[in-house]
């Protein structure tokens, strides 16, 4: 994926405000980091769990499980297009928030879907800190 130079310059605005610089933001616990410096306080994985699983009102009822399961561990299906969800925690998918353009790509569009809003920083330091303790 290709960015323009002002979409390049709000992502770098986006980490700065995260506590993330861009070019180092390559570890799960890195971008952590940065949401729970923006959050000012530490992620709960309690509160992400329950974040993960709460189905919202809104056009669809769904949940973030309703793609990724209630144990993200395990691969799911997108609900609409039906296509494999490969797991969502780290431990079980390496490759999972290691790219910061990514993980707020994802975060922005599927808090929209889900919850009907962004999801803030705070919110995304729960989902994460509960999908950091689940270990193989």
């Amino acid at each position: 994926m290709t960015l323009s130079p002002l979409a390049r310059c709000a992502l770098a605005l986006l980490a700065a405000a995260a506590g993330v610089p861009l070019a180092q933001a390559a570890t799960p616990a890195e971008l952590l980091a940065g949401y729970v410096k923006q959050a000012g306080a530490p992620g709960s994985p309690e509160r992400g769990q329950r974040l993960f699983n709460t189905k919202f009102d809104g056009d669809f009822n769904w949940s973030c499980a309703t793609c990724h399961t209630a144990d993200p561990s395990q691969p799911g299906t997108h609900a609409v297009s039906g296509k494999p969800v490969k797991p969502l925690a780290p431990a079980f998918n390496p490759e999972r928030f290691t790219n910061l353009t990514q993980v707020e790509f994802h975060f922005k569009l599927n808090c929209k879907d889900v919850i009907g809003r962004e999801c803030s920083a705070g919110e995304k330091a729960d989902v994460m800190s509960w999908l950091l303790s689940l270990k193989r």
